[in-house]
Formats: structure tokens, C-alpha cells, sequence
């Protein structure tokens, strides 16, 4: 024989056959031959260890611990009477809690959208500053969004002054991290 070390004889006291492909029992981590490596064919004294099962809650869905020899329907059904974190009668969390606070709208948000100069919260069609009539920024934007006049906000020819936080210098690190 060329190769003494190649292969393996099945680990079963009956069979003791060489295989030179042996698989591995996942339980007890012995090596069979093709005819002996399920659990059941060689007897697996760790077979109990491969089929365990964690039951899961179907009302919080949450995994429930079952000791060995416990029925799991009927620990299942006590922690839906005691510990179950969802209860039948409780209301479900509301998804959409910030109201927009434009006078006459009624939407809600599920984040918040605020408004850098006045703080409020609005919903996506009132978020920019013109659209929900906001008052302490200044004097509103024109509906093109285009005011070349106003003394808060300078262009292009006022970013010299402004110097490195300038408007021009915004724009281009928006652009850089695109």
C-alpha cells in the first residue's frame, strides 16, 4: 500500500470499512462511510442535540424558550397570558405622528421635516420655506426660487465677501462629495 494515511474506516463497530471520502457526523463529529452517517444508521448517542426547535410567539414573534420535556404549545400559549409583549386590546403604534403645521393642511409624516428658519414641522409638500408662507427668515423666496436681491442669501457676486463658508465654496463641496 502506497498511501497508509489516506482514508478512514468507518467508525461504526460493525462496518469498519475504509473510506477514502469519510463524512462527519454533525452530532458526534465521527467520521462514517456513505451507508453510516445519518444519525439514525449508526445510532447517535447526540442525535437530540441536531432536532432542537425554538419556538417563536406569533403575536411579538419573539423565540421562546422550551426546557427538555416540555410540551412547547403549552409554554407558548403561557407566555401569550403573561409576558407576551403584544396584547390583543393595546392600539398599535402610529406610524405618521408629525403633523404638518400649515394652517389648513391635515398630512402627516412619518420623520420629521422641519423647517431651518422657524422650526416647524411640515409634510413633504410644505417643506421649503415659500411653500408654507414662513415668516421670520425673511422676506419670502419669489415661486422660481430666484432672488438675486435679497441681502440674506448673496449669489455669485456677493461670495467674495463671505469668504471660505461663501456661497461658492458651498457649492462646490456639495458637488466634491456627490
Amino acid at each position: 500500500m502506497e498511501f497508509p494515511d489516506l482514508g478512514k474506516h468507518c467508525s461504526e463497530k460493525t462496518c469498519r470499512q475504509l473510506d477514502f471520502l469519510p463524512l462527519e457526523c454533525d452530532a458526534c463529529k465521527q467520521g462514517f462511510c456513505k451507508d453510516h452517517f445519518t444519525c439514525a444508521a449508526h445510532k447517535c448517542p447526540f442525535a437530540f442535540r441536531k432536532g432542537v426547535q425554538v419556538p417563536v410567539c406569533p403575536l411579538c414573534n419573539s423565540p421562546i424558550p422550551v426546557k427538555t420535556g416540555a410540551v412547547p404549545d403549552v409554554v407558548v400559549g403561557e407566555h401569550m397570558d403573561g409576558a407576551c409583549k403584544h396584547h390583543p386590546g393595546k392600539k398599535k403604534e402610529k406610524i405618521f405622528t408629525y403633523r404638518c403645521s400649515k394652517e389648513g393642511c391635515r398630512r402627516k409624516e412619518m420623520l420629521r421635516v422641519a423647517c431651518a428658519e422657524c422650526r416647524g414641522s411640515f409634510c413633504i409638500q410644505h417643506r421649503h420655506p415659500q411653500d408654507h408662507g414662513c415668516t421670520r427668515g425673511g422676506p419670502a423666496a419669489s415661486t422660481a426660487g430666484c432672488s438675486a436681491a435679497r441681502d440674506s442669501e448673496p449669489g455669485p457676486s456677493g461670495a467674495s465677501r463671505e469668504g471660505p463658508g461663501g456661497w461658492l465654496a458651498r457649492r462646490f463641496r456639495w458637488r466634491v462629495k456627490r
